[in-house]
């Protein structure tokens, strides 16, 4: 498997965007170091290109024959290898290499087909957050894969929100609510992980009393007791400095059924981070914003440059480290290391939520620039959600970093 030819550009007339794309797209088909004649194209825009939204997938469409199934969404911004284009005029394409026999692009109008010719192993979603029962749909998907595992995200837009499926020339392949997306077989390597971009301050304790959306105990102690112990503030005398505190602070929630794992320093993906959103003096008790019930776990944790930088460090190396144990250190210059034995990437997708980008990191681009110097020089395309999508739930404040795996050329 090649590595997959893959271009972004900016510009406010998307047919001045789409061509500095097909030029960078067909200079490297051409070429021997990329995919000659991939069949999967995703396609991600900012809002500013939705109302265009049919005129761009027939225009890339036609002038690239061999990709007869695209998939993506919308976004307030879009991401490439080493750069995000964020609340501007701009796409990004990335073209996979991989056999038709070996994915589905689904649909609301197209579903996953049940049938024995294809099994679905994990799929990209893209999902209209404003559909029914969201979280619903997604577990529901996650079930008809075998691995259960789904990576994606939310469309966000200003103005209209679109999806594209387009499988052969069927179709508008352009369309709004519900999900949509590729499924892969088995075959089809994926390896995926989830920042939180933030760091627990305190240690994991179990929920023991809950009423709706205020843990009332931890471990037996009065929640709020607990929260206040860890930041080491009190609200006798000047509350200020200790609701300054608070505010600042979020909680990691685990269900009461997922596998316990001590962890230090980071939140995998069994962690949905939620904000504390009161504070309940009477009964001693912590408010979020989510449903809690005794039997879940919780720590308390903050979110900021540093612990966003460290974790999203994390997880690239998390990723090349079960691609391949031995890695040659990634040169200066960004060039990919090569595998010393097991798998390289070949692509890689990446959704961050919108509320996160440049200033979440430190300054502009600087998201993206860690996954290059992390990654190395890999093809990579993706977008800025209103919600992530990982494993069978839904996320907020989150990236999912995705990469697709070939053998060493």
């Amino acid at each position: 498997m090649k590595p997959f030819p893959h271009a972004h550009a900016a510009h406010p007339q998307w047919r001045v965007a789409a061509a500095r794309v097909l030029e960078q797209l067909h200079a490297q088909m051409a070429g021997p170091d990329h995919a000659a004649a991939p069949a999967l194209g995703l396609l991600y825009i900012t809002d500013h290109y939705a109302p265009e939204a049919e005129a761009l997938l027939v225009h890339l469409a036609a002038a690239l024959p061999s990709v007869t199934d695209w998939s993506g969404t919308v976004g307030v911004g879009v991401a490439g290898n080493g750069v995000e284009h964020f609340d501007e005029p701009s796409l990004s394409v990335m073209l996979c290499d991989i056999p038709r026999a070996q994915y589905r692009v689904f649909s609301g109008v197209a579903p996953l087909p049940r049938d024995a010719a294809f099994t679905a192993h994990t799929a990209l979603v893209h999902a209209d957050g404003h559909a029914p029962e969201l979280a619903e749909l997604v577990e529901e998907l996650a079930e008809r894969t075998h691995s259960g595992y789904l990576f994606g995200g939310l469309a966000a837009s200003r103005t209209r929100s679109v999806q594209f499926a387009r499988s052969g020339a069927a179709g508008p392949g352009v369309f709004g609510g519900g999900l949509s997306g590729v499924a892969f077989a088995r075959d089809v390597g994926v390896v995926s992980r989830v920042t939180q971009g933030c760091q627990p301050i305190g240690a994991q304790a179990a929920i023991t009393a809950a009423q709706d959306n205020v843990v009332l105990a931890l471990d037996g102690q009065p929640a709020l007791d607990v929260l206040l112990d860890t930041l080491g503030v009190t609200l006798e005398g000047d509350p200020q400095p200790a609701l300054q505190a608070v505010r600042a602070t979020l909680a990691g929630l685990v269900e009461p059924d997922a596998p316990h794992a001590q962890r230090t320093g980071h939140f995998g993906a069994d962690v949905r981070v939620r904000h504390i959103v009161g504070l309940d003096a009477t009964r001693r008790g912590v408010a979020l914003d989510e449903r809690v019930q005794a039997g879940m776990r919780l720590a308390f944790c903050q979110r900021h440059a540093a612990a966003a930088r460290a974790d999203l460090v994390r997880i690239c190396a998390e990723i090349r480290e079960e691609l391949a144990p031995q890695l040659e250190a990634v040169p200066a210059h960004g060039a990919a290391a090569e595998p010393v034995g097991g798998r390289r990437i070949a692509g890689a997708v990446y959704v961050s939520c919108s509320g996160r980008g440049g200033p979440h990191f430190g300054g502009p681009g600087a998201e993206m620039q860690i996954v290059r110097h992390a990654l190395g020089d890999v093809p990579l395309t993706g977008f800025f959600a209103g919600g992530e999508i990982a494993a069978h739930r839904l996320y907020g404040y989150t990236g999912v970093l995705t990469v697709f795996t070939g053998a060493p050329a």
